[in-house]
């Protein structure tokens, strides 16, 4: 059988080399952008979640076209995701540099729940954005959304929102900061609480920058939903006491729901080597207004103007979908992201920088690239709704109109093993296409379907597949339906009809208790190659193929 590659004709592309920003830069499961300049080099951390390799990482050397570089916490001495609950693990990275070395601060949090989150946050540190990352340094866990600032006078220290869980108290009980010893590499003198935040409340994500004499506070507010907005504040001095902006948010989609980019906020900013500033944000994309965001919080760039003794100010302080590239960016060939169109055969020694793996790192013990030539097996791991060992290698969905292919070769034992291609949020919303064994032992081809946590077989769709053991697999997004093809030769056919494919999204996913806010969901859609073995026998799937492509 023949899966159609991939063309550049078909996909996005990721510049248009007309010296355009195009937003958003980094399409689909993208948030919390934490940007760095270094030379003529720019870097964008984001937040993984229940995700490895965690923390992804992103280049460019214009902020027009950007290349993903993988993920910085591959290995389980940096980061451990066993057990993690769904839109926990990897909240907010901050990515910085000083003095020859990258400074990687992230929080792992434990729950999501009751207000208490345990934020347990690490620092980390490397010569070379693509590591080795040193061992992790443990610093507080009270609050998340971390960042290190490095002073003129060579101190560095550790800004965080601060989490109060006493109830009836705010949760978001201001930011603080304290200073952090490079040299003893670990937390010295007290806290201090520097802002405390406007009345839109839910004050977080804090980054401090030097600027014509002032100390500016860049903080997230009003929540990532549809009320968020990046506040700035400045200070002469470091400790405060920090005077807000009076014009307002530096940046909102707030009450314009005609913009296309949404929820916008979370904000970093970075100056290019010509002097001009940009700010990187986190925005979604609702398929309707005000409707479910499948793509989930993506990474956007506005251009800032900052007049010398003024505040930052982007136009009209919304987001736009087009802006300015930076002054002398060569204008280049437009060029198509592997993230918006690939074909992997699985050649490599390694999985590429656009697989994640969920919960655990992708280790040799279940994904292995070398057992069989231009094949990945992977080794079954428990079932769908597992949070300690399941099986999954899975890329972001970056449009939304796409499709996702795979060849798939498996000899399922029983009913106990199950190979196939999923659409997946999370554990409890998720679709898998899927060869597994009848009672009788003859292999069949079926759909699963899971809505909020509850299971279900579409009627009439079990395919019976004989002797044969090779087919290919096929899932399609067009906008809110999601539907899936098989083939066993050259001719696809659909099975199962259309299902919705917004229980993908952040807003669905969402679960509200009273008297709490809102447990909102924070990933984006995943599509896949899952196998489980439920019975621990030693059941194994081989991927000849996977490829991806946006329309």
């Amino acid at each position: 059988m023949t899966i159609v590659k991939a063309t550049a004709a078909s996909a996005e592309v990721a510049g248009s080399g007309d010296g355009v920003i195009r937003n958003p830069v980094l399409p689909g499961f993208h948030p919390d952008p934490s940007i760095l300049r270094v030379g003529t080099d720019y870097y964008i951390a984001t937040s993984t979640f229940e995700w490895y390799p965690g923390v992804r990482l992103h280049h460019s050397t214009d902020l027009v076209q950007w290349e993903p570089l993988g993920g910085a916490l591959g290995e389980r001495r940096l980061l451990d995701l066993t057990g993690t609950a769904d839109s926990c693990g990897v909240w907010a990275p901050n990515l910085t540099w000083y003095d020859g070395q990258f400074y990687l601060l992230y929080a792992d949090v434990g729950t999501f729940a009751g207000g208490y989150w345990d934020p347990q946050n690490y620092l980390v540190t490397a010569p070379d954005i693509n590591g080795p990352w040193s061992d992790p340094v443990v610093l507080h866990g009270r609050g998340f959304d971390a960042s290190l600032f490095h002073n003129d006078d060579g101190t560095t220290w550790m800004l965080s929102m601060r989490a109060d869980w006493r109830p009836g108290r705010d949760r978001f009980a201001g930011i603080s900061l304290q200073r952090y010893d490079r040299e003893e590499r670990r937390l010295v003198g007290p806290e201090h609480v520097i802002f405390e935040g406007t009345g839109a409340g839910l004050t977080e994500a804090p980054n401090i920058y030097r600027h014509d004499g002032w100390y500016y506070l860049v903080t997230a507010e009003g929540g990532t939903s549809w009320e968020h907005q990046v506040t700035v504040a400045r200070s002469r001095h470091l400790l405060g006491e920090y005077e807000v902006d009076p014009a307002g948010p530096m940046l909102t989609s707030m009450g314009r729901p005609d913009l296309t980019l949404q929820k916008a906020g979370h904000g970093s900013l970075v100056r290019t080597p010509q002097g001009e500033w940009y700010l990187a944000h986190l925005a979604a994309r609702p398929y309707q207004q005000g409707n479910r965001c499948v793509l989930g919080r993506e990474s956007a760039l506005q251009r800032v103007d900052w007049p010398a003794g003024g505040w930052p100010r982007i136009p009209d302080g919304v987001p736009a979908e087009q802006v300015p590239a930076p002054a002398g960016v060569t204008l280049t060939p437009p060029r198509v992201s592997s993230e918006q169109s690939e074909d992997d055969h699985f050649d490599a020694p390694v999985l590429g920088p656009n697989w994640s793996t969920l919960r655990r790192p992708a280790t040799p013990d279940w994904v292995d690239l070398s057992a069989r030539p231009s094949h990945l097996r992977i080794h079954g791991g428990q079932s769908p709704m597992t949070r300690r060992r399941p099986s999954l290698v899975a890329r972001r969905v970056t449009a939304p109109r796409c499709t996702f292919e795979a060849t798939l070769d498996f000899r399922p034992g029983s009913y106990r093993q199950l190979a196939g291609i999923t659409a997946y949020y999370n554990t409890r919303n998720w679709y898998y296409l899927h060869v597994t064994a009848d009672d009788d032992g003859a292999a069949v081809l079926d759909v699963l379907c899971c809505d909020s946590g509850r299971v279900s077989v579409p009627p009439g769709v079990r395919v019976p597949l004989g002797d044969v053991h090779r087919v290919g697999l096929r899932a399609r997004l067009d906008g809110p339906d999601l539907t899936f093809a098989w083939t066993a030769g050259t001719d696809w056919q659909e099975i199962g009809g259309r299902f919705d494919a917004t229980t993908l999204s952040d807003e669905y996913a969402a679960t509200a208790a009273p008297g709490e806010p809102p447990a909102w969901g924070f990933t984006g859609a995943f599509v896949g190659l899952w196998v489980q073995d439920l019975g621990a026998e030693g059941g194994y799937a081989d991927f000849d193929r996977a490829a991806f492509h946006t329309d």
